[in-house]
């Protein structure tokens, strides 16, 4: 093949390679790996600009190359895209971050109410807002235990709730987002774990998740030491399950079923930030519920 039309195929093989080899990418300026694990499914969107540009030069090679990106999405996605069976449920659980500027708690909490959560772990979480949720989730998970900004409702009896240390060593002592229960399910017990990791920021220098992946490590030290086997970790991790910045927490988790259910932004989902993880059981499936009045969109996990 002639050098001008071995450069033509260049940029689908490159899309190809970055989807089936994204761990290669590294993450030592600007966190780049992680960004682009991130939104990692979005790669996809690079198609039709290749044929496009493959139809302008009028190149077969470069068209014909397109198929490569094409099989590497398949390979890591195309499972999303088939219908499941998974089976009846153990748990139903529902994640959300509700947003600290949500003008109407009750009526979000009804909206969460509506996916016949067995277990509902809640984020930003204010304290003047704690009786509006309650006074709505209370009827039908009668357990509950709020630590700083972070909740947990539940239809079975909850022991040993505790706020679990996850802050940042730069944040101060009111920096208070992760807590630790025991649901006393019909199965067994499991703990639950609701966290809410620090915000990342995309600017010009990259990806800022220092915090974050810091948090991210400090959780999955507990999660390793926890004495209970069954486990769940419910949260706004503000990170994809496949961004290696949630590794510390996903190498010792079940992996995530093959749903996208994208939870941010509210107003154009883009990614899903919003995690619901097992440990000695099985989410088998996810889904985005309706939007509330939270930039976020609620999370239905159901756990088997």
């Amino acid at each position: 093949m002639p050098a001008r039309r071995l450069l033509a195929t260049l940029p689908a093989v490159l899309v190809a390679v970055v989807l089936i080899g994204h761990r290669a990418v590294p993450n030592t300026a600007g966190r780049l790996g992680s960004l682009v694990e991130t939104f990692l499914p979005w790669l996809g969107l690079a198609v039709p600009v290749l044929l496009a540009g493959a139809a302008w030069r009028r190149s077969r090679p470069a068209a014909l190359a397109t198929l490569l990106p094409v099989l590497a999405w398949l390979v890591q996605f195309g499972g999303h895209l088939l219908p499941g069976d998974p089976g009846t449920p153990e748990l139903r659980v529902v994640q959300h971050n509700v947003s600290d500027e949500n003008p109407d708690p009750a009526a979000t909490a009804r909206a969460l109410l509506a996916g016949q959560p067995d277990l509902v772990g809640l984020e930003e979480l204010l304290p003047e807002a704690v009786p509006a949720y309650a006074g709505v989730l209370d009827a039908e998970l009668p357990y509950h235990a709020v630590q700083g900004t972070v909740g947990l409702w539940s239809r079975f009896p909850l022991r040993s709730a505790a706020p679990v240390d996850i802050r940042p060593h730069d944040l101060g002592a009111d920096w208070n987002r992760g807590l630790r229960a025991v649901a006393r399910a019909p199965r067994g017990d499991v703990a639950v774990y609701v966290a809410h990791l620090p915000s990342v920021r995309i600017g010009a220098g990259g990806l800022a998740s220092t915090r974050r992946d810091e948090s991210a490590r400090m959780l999955g030290e507990l999660i390793a030491a926890d004495p209970v086997p069954r486990l769940l970790v419910i949260g706004d991790l503000n990170t994809t399950a496949d961004d290696r910045g949630l590794r510390p927490i996903g190498r010792l988790m079940t992996g995530p079923p093959a749903d996208f259910a994208f939870t941010w932004p509210a107003a154009l989902p883009a990614a899903r930030i919003d995690q619901v993880l097992a440990r000695s059981m099985t989410v088998t499936r996810l889904r985005a519920l309706p939007r509330t009045a939270s930039d976020h969109l609620p999370l239905a996990a159901e756990v088997g």
